[in-house]
């Protein structure tokens, strides 16, 4: 059994984050102990691990409830679970998609700069640079 500080090393997910999707019915089976205190199982941390992926991937916490509640309603709603899954891969997919387009600019930036600092070049890309009068030669 694992407290919520535990937890929350262990899953890299915020002590506050964790309090605040157990009062949101995320975690159904946790047990608390006779001081009141929550007490995770292994089982409660595949609960964790499926909450924070759909979290990650933006899932508003009503959609996670409902995920949860059809869990526990049990196979009868496998079906209706895995459209949720599958629609959340898609976001998570798009996400990516848009993560690696933004990965490929920063990249790009990144030896450009190289480059200028390596050679010693003026920004030229820069419209700060292209507003500062040019220092007169005489």
């Amino acid at each position: 059994m694992y407290t919520i500080k535990e937890v929350a090393e262990k899953m890299e997910v915020s002590e506050h984050t964790l309090r605040f999707w157990a009062k949101s019915g995320f975690f159904p089976f946790v047990k608390r102990n006779e001081n009141n205190i929550r007490l995770f199982s292994d089982d409660d941390l595949g609960w964790v691990k499926i909450v924070k992926c759909l979290r990650s991937v933006g899932t508003e916490n009503k959609a996670i409830k409902k995920y949860i509640d059809l869990c526990i309603i049990g196979d009868s709603t496998i079906q209706e679970r895995y459209e949720i899954i599958r629609s959340t891969k898609q976001k998570a997919l798009k996400q990516l998609q848009e993560l690696n387009q933004q990965l490929e600019l920063l990249n790009y930036k990144e030896n450009f700069y190289q480059n200028l600092i390596k050679n010693n070049l003026e920004d030229v890309w820069n419209p700060m640079n292209k507003m500062r009068p040019k220092d007169k030669v005489v």
